[in-house]
Protein backbone atom coordinates (compact mmCIF):
# COMPACT_ATOMS: atom_id res chain seq x y z
CA UNK A 1 0.00 0.00 0.00
CA UNK A 2 1.40 3.39 -0.98
CA UNK A 3 2.20 5.81 1.83
CA UNK A 4 0.49 8.52 -0.20
CA UNK A 5 -2.83 6.68 0.06
CA UNK A 6 -2.84 7.23 3.82
CA UNK A 7 -2.17 10.98 3.77
CA UNK A 8 -4.42 13.23 5.85
CA UNK A 9 -7.84 12.95 4.22
CA UNK A 10 -9.01 16.27 5.59
CA UNK A 11 -6.62 18.04 3.26
CA UNK A 12 -5.68 15.42 0.65
CA UNK A 13 -9.25 15.22 -0.65
CA UNK A 14 -9.83 18.96 -0.86
CA UNK A 15 -10.29 20.38 -4.36
CA UNK A 16 -8.45 23.45 -5.58
CA UNK A 17 -10.29 26.44 -4.14
CA UNK A 18 -12.68 28.28 -6.43
CA UNK A 19 -10.64 31.45 -5.83
CA UNK A 20 -7.48 29.89 -7.20
CA UNK A 21 -9.37 28.16 -10.02
CA UNK A 22 -11.07 31.35 -11.20
CA UNK A 23 -7.95 33.48 -10.76
CA UNK A 24 -6.02 30.99 -12.88
CA UNK A 25 -8.82 31.07 -15.45
CA UNK A 26 -8.57 34.86 -15.45
CA UNK A 27 -4.85 34.63 -16.18
CA UNK A 28 -5.35 31.95 -18.85
CA UNK A 29 -8.05 33.99 -20.62
CA UNK A 30 -6.51 37.45 -20.12
CA UNK A 31 -9.66 38.31 -18.18
CA UNK A 32 -10.38 41.08 -15.69
CA UNK A 33 -10.42 39.44 -12.26
CA UNK A 34 -13.51 40.57 -10.35
CA UNK A 35 -13.50 37.26 -8.51
CA UNK A 36 -10.80 37.30 -5.85
CA UNK A 37 -11.12 40.05 -3.27
CA UNK A 38 -8.15 42.31 -3.67
CA UNK A 39 -7.91 45.96 -4.80
CA UNK A 40 -5.86 47.02 -7.82
CA UNK A 41 -4.54 49.93 -5.75
CA UNK A 42 -1.18 49.78 -3.92
CA UNK A 43 -2.69 50.87 -0.60
CA UNK A 44 -2.16 53.95 1.59
CA UNK A 45 1.25 55.46 0.85
CA UNK A 46 1.89 56.75 4.36
CA UNK A 47 1.32 53.28 5.86
CA UNK A 48 3.58 51.68 3.25
CA UNK A 49 6.26 54.28 4.00
CA UNK A 50 5.94 53.49 7.71
CA UNK A 51 6.64 49.83 6.91
CA UNK A 52 9.65 50.76 4.78
CA UNK A 53 11.01 53.01 7.51
CA UNK A 54 10.56 50.30 10.12
CA UNK A 55 12.32 47.79 7.90
CA UNK A 56 15.31 50.08 7.28
CA UNK A 57 15.70 51.58 10.73
CA UNK A 58 13.68 49.37 13.05
CA UNK A 59 13.99 45.95 14.64
CA UNK A 60 14.06 43.03 12.18
CA UNK A 61 14.63 40.03 14.45
CA UNK A 62 11.98 37.89 16.12
CA UNK A 63 9.38 40.14 17.71
CA UNK A 64 7.23 38.99 20.62
CA UNK A 65 5.11 35.96 19.80
CA UNK A 66 2.04 37.91 20.93
CA UNK A 67 2.86 40.90 18.71
CA UNK A 68 4.68 44.19 19.11
CA UNK A 69 3.48 45.89 22.31
CA UNK A 70 2.78 49.11 20.37
CA UNK A 71 0.53 47.25 17.94
CA UNK A 72 -1.35 45.43 20.68
CA UNK A 73 -1.90 48.78 22.40
CA UNK A 74 -3.00 50.33 19.10
CA UNK A 75 -5.53 47.51 18.53
CA UNK A 76 -6.97 47.94 22.03
CA UNK A 77 -7.17 51.72 21.63
CA UNK A 78 -8.73 51.40 18.17
CA UNK A 79 -11.51 49.06 19.30
CA UNK A 80 -12.10 51.16 22.39
CA UNK A 81 -12.61 54.20 20.17
CA UNK A 82 -14.76 52.61 17.46
CA UNK A 83 -16.81 50.11 19.47
CA UNK A 84 -16.46 51.02 23.14
CA UNK A 85 -14.73 47.67 23.67
CA UNK A 86 -12.28 47.81 26.57
CA UNK A 87 -9.37 45.40 26.07
CA UNK A 88 -6.21 44.80 28.09
CA UNK A 89 -3.58 44.91 25.32
CA UNK A 90 -1.22 42.59 27.18
CA UNK A 91 -3.67 39.83 28.14
CA UNK A 92 -6.53 40.14 25.63
CA UNK A 93 -4.87 40.99 22.29
CA UNK A 94 -2.66 38.89 20.00
CA UNK A 95 -1.20 39.54 16.54
CA UNK A 96 -1.17 36.72 13.95
CA UNK A 97 0.00 36.18 10.39
CA UNK A 98 -3.31 37.13 8.83
CA UNK A 99 -6.97 36.58 9.58
CA UNK A 100 -6.96 32.95 8.40
CA UNK A 101 -4.20 32.07 10.86
CA UNK A 102 -6.11 33.92 13.57
CA UNK A 103 -9.20 31.84 12.83
CA UNK A 104 -7.15 28.63 12.74
CA UNK A 105 -5.61 29.45 16.12
CA UNK A 106 -9.06 30.13 17.56
CA UNK A 107 -10.65 26.96 16.15
CA UNK A 108 -7.82 24.67 17.27
CA UNK A 109 -7.86 26.30 20.70
CA UNK A 110 -11.56 25.61 21.23
CA UNK A 111 -12.59 22.52 19.29
CA UNK A 112 -11.89 18.96 20.43
CA UNK A 113 -12.86 15.61 18.85
CA UNK A 114 -16.62 15.14 18.83
CA UNK A 115 -17.47 18.80 19.44
CA UNK A 116 -20.12 20.27 17.18
CA UNK A 117 -19.50 23.66 15.58
CA UNK A 118 -22.29 25.73 14.03
CA UNK A 119 -21.37 27.35 10.71
CA UNK A 120 -23.49 29.49 8.42
CA UNK A 121 -23.52 28.83 4.69
CA UNK A 122 -22.27 30.58 2.59
CA UNK A 123 -19.15 29.72 4.61
CA UNK A 124 -15.56 30.87 4.09
CA UNK A 125 -13.53 27.98 2.71
CA UNK A 126 -10.97 27.63 5.53
CA UNK A 127 -13.48 27.01 8.33
CA UNK A 128 -14.60 23.45 7.65
CA UNK A 129 -11.19 21.80 7.01
CA UNK A 130 -9.75 23.25 10.23
CA UNK A 131 -12.80 22.22 12.27
CA UNK A 132 -12.45 18.68 10.91
CA UNK A 133 -8.69 18.63 11.51
CA UNK A 134 -9.50 19.41 15.16
CA UNK A 135 -11.94 16.48 15.20
CA UNK A 136 -14.97 18.71 15.28
CA UNK A 137 -18.26 18.16 13.50
CA UNK A 138 -19.61 21.11 11.48
CA UNK A 139 -23.34 21.73 11.80
CA UNK A 140 -24.31 23.73 8.73
CA UNK A 141 -27.06 26.35 8.56
CA UNK A 142 -28.29 27.45 5.13
CA UNK A 143 -28.68 31.21 4.63
CA UNK A 144 -30.65 32.35 1.60
CA UNK A 145 -30.89 35.41 -0.64
CA UNK A 146 -31.89 38.14 -0.80
CA UNK A 147 -31.49 38.98 2.90
CA UNK A 148 -29.26 36.16 4.27
CA UNK A 149 -30.64 36.76 7.78
CA UNK A 150 -30.61 34.54 10.88
CA UNK A 151 -33.83 33.33 12.46
CA UNK A 152 -34.97 31.38 15.50
CA UNK A 153 -35.88 28.20 13.62
CA UNK A 154 -32.47 27.79 12.02
CA UNK A 155 -30.64 28.23 15.34
CA UNK A 156 -33.03 25.92 17.14
CA UNK A 157 -32.29 23.21 14.54
CA UNK A 158 -28.53 23.08 15.22
CA UNK A 159 -27.75 24.22 18.77
CA UNK A 160 -27.72 21.37 21.31
CA UNK A 161 -25.76 19.99 24.26
CA UNK A 162 -22.89 18.94 21.97
CA UNK A 163 -22.43 22.41 20.47
CA UNK A 164 -19.03 23.75 21.51
CA UNK A 165 -18.64 26.75 19.22
CA UNK A 166 -20.21 28.84 16.50
CA UNK A 167 -18.27 30.48 13.67
CA UNK A 168 -19.89 33.73 12.67
CA UNK A 169 -18.74 35.97 9.82
CA UNK A 170 -19.96 39.57 10.05
CA UNK A 171 -19.96 41.43 7.68
CA UNK A 172 -20.61 38.28 5.70
CA UNK A 173 -18.46 37.35 2.73
CA UNK A 174 -19.70 36.61 0.08
CA UNK A 175 -23.23 37.91 0.55
CA UNK A 176 -22.19 41.42 1.68
CA UNK A 177 -24.58 41.58 4.66
CA UNK A 178 -23.89 43.61 7.82
CA UNK A 179 -25.91 41.96 10.58
CA UNK A 180 -28.19 44.14 12.70
CA UNK A 181 -28.30 44.05 16.50
CA UNK A 182 -31.50 41.98 16.41
CA UNK A 183 -29.69 39.04 14.77
CA UNK A 184 -26.68 39.39 17.06
CA UNK A 185 -28.84 39.33 20.17
CA UNK A 186 -30.61 36.22 18.88
CA UNK A 187 -27.30 34.43 18.31
CA UNK A 188 -25.98 35.61 21.68
CA UNK A 189 -29.03 34.17 23.43
CA UNK A 190 -28.36 30.74 21.95
CA UNK A 191 -24.65 30.93 22.79
CA UNK A 192 -25.45 31.67 26.41
CA UNK A 193 -28.26 29.11 26.69
CA UNK A 194 -26.03 26.30 25.37
CA UNK A 195 -22.72 27.55 26.85
CA UNK A 196 -21.15 28.04 23.42
CA UNK A 197 -18.00 29.95 22.44
CA UNK A 198 -18.39 32.34 19.49
CA UNK A 199 -15.49 32.65 17.05
CA UNK A 200 -16.21 35.84 15.14
CA UNK A 201 -14.64 36.49 11.76
CA UNK A 202 -14.95 40.29 11.61
CA UNK A 203 -12.22 41.07 9.09
CA UNK A 204 -14.58 43.32 7.09
CA UNK A 205 -15.58 45.35 10.15
CA UNK A 206 -14.48 48.71 8.69
CA UNK A 207 -15.83 48.04 5.19
CA UNK A 208 -19.49 48.96 5.68
CA UNK A 209 -21.72 51.26 3.66
CA UNK A 210 -24.67 53.62 3.92
CA UNK A 211 -26.18 53.55 7.41
CA UNK A 212 -25.00 50.04 8.23
CA UNK A 213 -22.68 49.89 11.24
CA UNK A 214 -20.65 46.93 12.35
CA UNK A 215 -21.47 45.72 15.87
CA UNK A 216 -18.95 43.22 17.29
CA UNK A 217 -20.67 40.22 18.87
CA UNK A 218 -18.24 40.51 21.80
CA UNK A 219 -19.98 43.79 22.78
CA UNK A 220 -23.42 42.18 23.10
CA UNK A 221 -24.34 41.64 26.79
CA UNK A 222 -23.26 38.22 28.03
CA UNK A 223 -20.74 37.64 25.22
CA UNK A 224 -17.59 39.35 26.54
CA UNK A 225 -16.14 36.21 28.16
CA UNK A 226 -17.23 33.73 25.48
CA UNK A 227 -16.21 35.46 22.24
CA UNK A 228 -13.00 35.32 20.21
CA UNK A 229 -12.91 38.32 17.89
CA UNK A 230 -10.79 38.15 14.72
CA UNK A 231 -9.76 41.19 12.67
CA UNK A 232 -7.46 41.88 9.73
CA UNK A 233 -5.27 44.85 8.88
CA UNK A 234 -5.17 43.62 5.30
CA UNK A 235 -8.88 44.33 4.91
CA UNK A 236 -8.88 47.54 6.95
CA UNK A 237 -6.08 49.13 4.91
CA UNK A 238 -6.55 47.37 1.55
CA UNK A 239 -3.14 45.72 1.97
CA UNK A 240 -4.24 42.11 1.56
CA UNK A 241 -0.71 40.74 1.07
CA UNK A 242 0.52 41.94 4.45
CA UNK A 243 -1.27 39.19 6.40
CA UNK A 244 -1.55 40.91 9.78
CA UNK A 245 -4.41 39.50 11.85
CA UNK A 246 -5.78 40.34 15.29
CA UNK A 247 -7.22 38.04 17.95
CA UNK A 248 -9.09 39.63 20.85
CA UNK A 249 -10.57 37.58 23.68
CA UNK A 250 -10.80 37.23 27.43
CA UNK A 251 -7.55 35.91 28.96
CA UNK A 252 -8.64 32.25 29.43
CA UNK A 253 -9.50 32.00 25.73
CA UNK A 254 -6.56 34.01 24.44
CA UNK A 255 -3.99 32.02 26.41
CA UNK A 256 -4.90 28.80 24.60
CA UNK A 257 -5.19 30.47 21.18
CA UNK A 258 -1.69 31.88 21.78
CA UNK A 259 -0.31 28.39 22.39
CA UNK A 260 -1.72 27.28 19.04
CA UNK A 261 -0.33 30.39 17.32
CA UNK A 262 3.08 29.59 18.83
CA UNK A 263 3.26 26.39 16.79
CA UNK A 264 1.69 27.71 13.57
CA UNK A 265 3.58 30.85 12.59
CA UNK A 266 4.96 31.91 16.00
CA UNK A 267 5.30 35.54 15.01
CA UNK A 268 4.78 38.09 12.25
CA UNK A 269 6.98 40.58 10.34
CA UNK A 270 7.82 43.41 12.77
CA UNK A 271 8.04 46.16 10.16
CA UNK A 272 4.48 45.44 9.01
CA UNK A 273 3.28 45.35 12.61
CA UNK A 274 4.84 48.76 13.24
CA UNK A 275 3.14 50.17 10.15
CA UNK A 276 -0.25 48.75 11.13
CA UNK A 277 0.12 50.29 14.60
CA UNK A 278 0.65 53.63 12.86
CA UNK A 279 -2.36 53.02 10.59
CA UNK A 280 -4.75 52.13 13.39
CA UNK A 281 -4.01 55.47 14.96
CA UNK A 282 -5.12 57.45 11.92
CA UNK A 283 -8.00 59.87 12.32
CA UNK A 284 -11.61 58.91 11.72
CA UNK A 285 -11.45 60.81 8.44
CA UNK A 286 -9.23 58.12 6.91
CA UNK A 287 -11.67 55.30 7.67
CA UNK A 288 -14.72 57.32 6.62
CA UNK A 289 -13.01 58.37 3.39
CA UNK A 290 -12.09 54.75 2.65
CA UNK A 291 -15.74 53.76 3.01
CA UNK A 292 -16.83 56.68 0.83
CA UNK A 293 -14.44 55.67 -1.96
CA UNK A 294 -15.56 52.04 -1.83
CA UNK A 295 -19.22 53.12 -1.76
CA UNK A 296 -18.62 55.04 -4.98
CA UNK A 297 -17.03 51.98 -6.61
CA UNK A 298 -19.88 49.78 -5.38
CA UNK A 299 -22.44 52.14 -6.84
CA UNK A 300 -20.55 52.41 -10.13
CA UNK A 301 -20.53 48.65 -10.64
CA UNK A 302 -24.11 48.30 -9.38
CA UNK A 303 -25.45 50.87 -11.84
CA UNK A 304 -23.49 49.34 -14.68
CA UNK A 305 -24.65 45.79 -14.02
CA UNK A 306 -28.25 46.88 -13.57
CA UNK A 307 -28.12 48.75 -16.87
CA UNK A 308 -27.09 45.46 -18.51
CA UNK A 309 -30.05 43.65 -16.99
CA UNK A 310 -28.38 41.99 -14.00
CA UNK A 311 -30.49 41.85 -10.79
CA UNK A 312 -28.03 43.19 -8.18
CA UNK A 313 -28.52 42.46 -4.48
CA UNK A 314 -27.63 45.50 -2.39
CA UNK A 315 -24.16 45.32 -0.86
CA UNK A 316 -24.07 46.49 2.76
CA UNK A 317 -20.35 45.82 3.29
CA UNK A 318 -17.15 44.01 2.14
CA UNK A 319 -15.51 44.45 -1.30
CA UNK A 320 -18.30 42.51 -2.99
CA UNK A 321 -21.73 42.70 -4.49
CA UNK A 322 -23.84 39.80 -5.64
CA UNK A 323 -26.15 39.19 -8.58
CA UNK A 324 -29.08 36.77 -8.39
CA UNK A 325 -29.40 35.14 -11.80
CA UNK A 326 -32.65 33.32 -11.03
CA UNK A 327 -35.02 35.95 -12.56
CA UNK A 328 -33.10 35.95 -15.85
CA UNK A 329 -34.05 32.52 -17.14
CA UNK A 330 -30.51 31.80 -18.31
CA UNK A 331 -30.82 28.02 -17.96
CA UNK A 332 -27.42 27.73 -16.27
CA UNK A 333 -26.08 27.56 -12.72
CA UNK A 334 -23.90 30.20 -11.08
CA UNK A 335 -20.84 28.02 -11.71
CA UNK A 336 -21.68 27.55 -15.39
CA UNK A 337 -22.28 31.29 -15.70
CA UNK A 338 -18.89 32.12 -14.17
CA UNK A 339 -17.01 29.73 -16.44
CA UNK A 340 -18.88 31.10 -19.46
CA UNK A 341 -18.13 34.76 -18.78
CA UNK A 342 -14.46 34.20 -17.99
CA UNK A 343 -13.99 32.35 -21.30
CA UNK A 344 -16.38 34.24 -23.56
CA UNK A 345 -16.40 37.75 -22.03
CA UNK A 346 -13.00 37.84 -20.27
CA UNK A 347 -14.37 38.73 -16.84
CA UNK A 348 -13.89 36.51 -13.77
CA UNK A 349 -16.46 36.25 -10.97
CA UNK A 350 -17.10 33.74 -8.17
CA UNK A 351 -20.14 31.42 -7.92
CA UNK A 352 -21.62 31.67 -4.43
CA UNK A 353 -22.52 27.95 -4.51
CA UNK A 354 -18.80 27.35 -3.89
CA UNK A 355 -19.35 28.62 -0.34
CA UNK A 356 -21.85 25.82 0.39
CA UNK A 357 -21.09 22.20 1.26
CA UNK A 358 -24.74 21.13 1.48
CA UNK A 359 -27.86 22.20 -0.39
CA UNK A 360 -26.21 25.14 -2.18
CA UNK A 361 -27.82 28.28 -3.48
CA UNK A 362 -26.95 27.96 -7.17
CA UNK A 363 -28.15 31.23 -8.67
CA UNK A 364 -25.93 33.89 -7.07
CA UNK A 365 -22.64 35.28 -8.41
CA UNK A 366 -20.15 37.49 -6.55
CA UNK A 367 -18.24 40.39 -8.12
CA UNK A 368 -15.46 42.41 -6.47
CA UNK A 369 -15.81 46.17 -6.91
CA UNK A 370 -12.62 47.24 -5.07
CA UNK A 371 -11.07 48.22 -8.41
CA UNK A 372 -10.18 51.36 -10.33
CA UNK A 373 -12.94 53.01 -12.38
CA UNK A 374 -11.34 52.00 -15.67
CA UNK A 375 -11.16 48.37 -14.54
CA UNK A 376 -14.85 48.32 -13.65
CA UNK A 377 -15.85 50.16 -16.82
CA UNK A 378 -13.91 47.78 -19.04
CA UNK A 379 -15.46 44.79 -17.29
CA UNK A 380 -18.92 46.23 -17.85
CA UNK A 381 -18.19 46.80 -21.53
CA UNK A 382 -17.13 43.18 -21.88
CA UNK A 383 -20.29 41.95 -20.10
CA UNK A 384 -22.63 44.06 -22.22
CA UNK A 385 -24.09 41.04 -24.02
CA UNK A 386 -23.66 38.39 -21.32
CA UNK A 387 -27.36 38.28 -20.44
CA UNK A 388 -28.87 38.69 -23.91
CA UNK A 389 -26.38 36.30 -25.42
CA UNK A 390 -27.59 33.44 -23.22
CA UNK A 391 -31.36 33.91 -22.97
CA UNK A 392 -33.51 31.33 -24.66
Amino acid sequence: MSKSSSLNKVFADLPVTIFEAMSQAARDNAAINLGQGFPDDPGPEDIRRAAAEASLNGYNQYPSMMGLPELRQAIATHYGHWHGLKLDPMSEVMVTSGGTEALTSAILAVVQPGDEVVCFQPVYDSYLPIIRQAGGIPRLVRLEPPHWRLNEDMLKSVFNSKTKAVLFNNPLNPSAVVYPREDLELLARYCQEFDVIAICDEVWEHVTFDEHKHIPLITIPGMRERTIKVGSAGKIFSLTGWKIGFVCAAPPLLRVAAKVHQFLTFTTAPNLQAAVAYGLGKSDDYFLSMRKDLTRSRDRLTRGLESLGFPVLKSQGTYFLTVDLSPLGLNESDTEFCWRIVKDYKVAAIPVSAFYEQDPVTSVVRFCFAKKDETLDTALERLSDAVRGRKR
